[in-house]
């Protein structure tokens, strides 16, 4: 007898859920993130460390980032130019200006270096216990975590946004761990580094 078959998760959908789940969440006040221990763990002088400038309801890296600088990082943005070319990160600094960009970013100058990540800290719209992520749909980070795959992935988003499970494409690669205001969440084999 064949098993019945998985239903099909509409990812639209569950974007559209989720996308009002956070903005609900966002609304009523969500707390600033706190720099957790693990990934303090990670920062050292002269590490390259990507954040990004939130669009809309989205988790704010900003405390993250700052803590990177006071450990001596260097911080990258990333910089999208057309859907199909791959989004570079590119050095900045709190003290630098940003440009707009395409689909409401906020982003370095065209001309500024472009870094190579140890550390990226990845915005999404959902997340599951296996660290599986949900994005806007573009598949830049995609691309970015397969051009660095050595880079610790670290989704930054609010509790809210876990659910229990996702789908995910032979592309898809986990994160190593999320930051949310309740604090660390890595995979098993990440929890004692």
């Amino acid at each position: 007898m064949t098993p019945p078959a998985t239903p099909a998760i509409d990812k639209p959908a569950l974007r559209a859920k989720i996308r009002a789940t956070r903005d609900a969440f966002h609304a009523a006040n969500a707390p600033a993130l706190t720099p957790p221990a693990p990934f303090l763990a990670l920062l050292a002088p002269g590490r390259i460390v990507t954040a990004y400038i939130p669009v809309g309801s989205e988790a704010d890296p900003a405390p993250l980032a700052r803590a990177a600088i006071a450990a001596g990082c260097r911080i990258a943005l990333p910089h999208v130019t057309t859907r199909a070319a791959p989004m570079r990160f590119l050095a900045w600094h709190p003290d630098d200006a940003l440009h707009p960009g395409p689909f409401g970013l906020s982003q370095p100058h065209r001309e500024s270096p472009a870094l190579a990540p140890d550390v990226i800290l990845a915005p999404l719209l959902a997340f599951d216990a296996k660290l599986d992520r949900l994005g806007q749909g573009a598949g830049y980070y995609d691309r970015a975590f397969a051009a660095f795959p050595e880079a610790r992935r670290i989704g930054v988003a609010w509790s809210v946004q876990q659910v229990d499970t996702l789908p995910t494409d032979a592309w898809d690669m986990p994160l190593h761990a999320i930051i949310t205001e309740n604090g660390w969440i890595a995979r098993p084999m990440d929890r004692a580094e």
